[in-house]
């Protein structure tokens, strides 16, 4: 009999729950519900921004509420820096800069945790400049 290899999804190093709450307390949100609203904005803008092999890995390392938001979006044809996607996510919820700078920092700081070294590093490559700052990483630059 062989054994059959299996397929099964990675599970998760934190509960959704948790996630929300590491995201309340170091984004400081008054309560557990504008966490998640900033977890769905920020999760749905990076999944109409990553694509092929780091979105599927990345997916199956996010809680399962989260993996969903992020793979529900079709990723544009045009990528965005980091500053067009802060732009495109005020655009979308009227929300000021300010704001959505903050969501989107608490939001993928979380993010980087629950990917590792590694797969953040390979998402950074694929993404345009610009998204180093928003996972809490200094934005290297190569010299002309």
């Amino acid at each position: 009999m062989c054994a059959q290899q299996e397929t099964a999804r990675p599970v998760p190093v934190m509960t959704f729950h948790q996630m929300l709450e590491k995201i309340r307390y170091e984004g400081a949100y008054p309560t557990r519900e504008r966490a998640e609203e900033a977890v769905h904005l920020v999760l749905a803008g990076l999944g109409r921004q990553l694509t092929g092999d780091e979105r599927v890995e990345l997916a199956a390392r996010l809680p399962v509420e989260a993996a969903l938001t992020f793979t529900a979006q079709i990723p544009g044809t045009e990528p965005l820096t980091g500053w067009g996607f802060a732009k495109d996510l005020a655009a979308r919820t009227g929300a000021s800069p300010a704001t959505i700078r903050w969501d989107t920092g608490a939001v993928l700081a979380a993010v980087a945790d629950l990917a590792g070294e590694e797969l953040l590093t390979r998402i950074l490559r694929q993404l345009p400049a610009g998204y180093a700052l928003l996972f809490g990483r200094a934005e290297l630059t190569r010299a002309a």
